[in-house]
């Protein structure tokens, strides 16, 4: 690929704000995916006084070609973590907060009843804010999709990522169909919870691969859908194949619409939980 173009500059934002959070999130020995994702719209997002909190340590048990999430063995669970994550919803007074993990694999549970525990900590003490979770697969487990279901979140979300034919080389330890089905298990689960999904778009599939993909979220019950430009973080990570123009992204979302999804993000540097809370606007 040639250099990034002119539409993928990042803006300039305040950095006192983002020294805030950053002081905050050190102090109350809490991890963010902004952070570990090296995602382009911490600046801004820090900047806003807004984070998605990354729980279950900073280690990944998976290591997908795309992420720059570390991997390896994690390290014990954090007993202690949801209250701390309450503690900075309460100081940043939150209206809308986005909770994330790593896949937690070692876990009979991967994770599911920490991500409870999260969701009623906040709600203790914060009850008005509204709260939204980017979950694994959990290895395909549906007790632990209605663990987090149970705990009543707003949203729940789980990335797609990508279309089924790239998930070999893009999503190591992953499965298209699993997660197609843990979208499904929200949608049977959750009530009047909203299932989310989120793909990224410039790693070499074709068009009619991603309105294909559309299809398959609809059909398990998607409702939410963020759609982003893939930035490799590193030489050494699954490549760029294409830059996506903003005028794709737009048709993308016109035609994700007429779909029925209710709420549609989609632009260069949309990430799932990027203004997450404009779902609600809608």
């Amino acid at each position: 690929m040639t250099g990034k173009p002119d539409w993928l500059r990042v803006p300039y934002y305040d950095e006192k704000e983002s020294a805030y959070i950053s002081d905050m999130l050190g102090e109350l020995r809490l991890n963010t995916v902004c952070e570990e994702a090296a995602c382009p719209n911490r600046s801004e997002c820090y900047s806003n006084k807004t984070a998605t909190f990354l729980i279950l340590g900073k280690t990944c048990t998976r290591k997908c070609s795309f992420c720059n999430v570390s991997s390896g063995h994690p390290s014990p669970v954090d007993g202690d973590e949801p209250q701390r994550i309450a503690e900075a919803v309460r100081r940043l007074n939150l209206a809308y907060v986005v909770i994330t993990s790593v896949t937690r694999d070692d876990l009979a549970d991967g994770g599911g009843s920490h991500f409870a525990s999260v969701i009623s900590s906040i709600k203790k003490v914060s009850p008005k804010t509204k709260i939204e979770v980017l979950i694994p697969d959990f290895g395909g487990d549906y007790d632990s999709i209605k663990t987090v279901a149970d705990a009543a979140p707003d949203v729940i979300s789980h990335n797609i990522e990508t279309v089924a034919s790239l998930y070999e080389s893009v999503r190591s330890g992953a499965d298209y169909k699993r997660s197609l089905g843990v979208i499904e298990g929200v949608t049977n689960f959750g009530g009047t919870i909203h299932a989310k999904s989120g793909i990224m778009v410039g790693l070499g599939e074709t068009y009619d691969e991603v309105i294909e993909t559309f299809d398959d979220l609809r059909k398990v019950g998607c409702e939410f859908l963020t759609i982003g430009q893939y930035l490799s973080p590193t030489k050494s990570h699954y490549p760029v194949y294409e830059y996506i123009t903003p005028e794709m992204f737009d048709k993308y979302a016109d035609i994700a619409r007429q779909k029925g999804f209710l709420h549609v993000a989609s632009g260069p540097f949309v990430r799932s939980s990027y203004h997450a809370d404009k779902a609600f606007e809608d």
